[in-house]
């Protein structure tokens, strides 16, 4: 998802960063899909990991014609649209 594949080194260095960077972001994807299947009353299973992550696209077009709109209610208002919730 972070396009680190095409971020080719044989550095220690390099290596590292592209595990911190993936961890950093499983990290607060995981929390943000928490709490936006806290906010809607869904267990977190329900609601889609990857599907959060493209949400943050919408979001930030969202918040450039109407400032400070808050991101989890965002999500919890669209989650059919954007299509959070997992289908069974």
């Amino acid at each position: 998802m972070l396009g680190l594949a095409y971020f080719w080194s044989g550095a220690g260095n390099a290596i590292q960063t592209q595990v911190w960077a993936s961890w950093l972001l499983y990290g607060v994807l995981v929390d943000l899909t928490d709490e936006v299947a806290a906010r809607s009353q869904r267990p977190l299973g329900a609601v889609s990991v990857e599907m959060v992550f493209r949400a943050l696209y919408h979001y930030t077009q969202a918040v450039q014609k109407q400032p400070g709109l808050d991101l989890i209610s965002y999500l919890v208002s669209k989650a059919a649209e954007l299509d959070l919730v997992k289908a069974r």
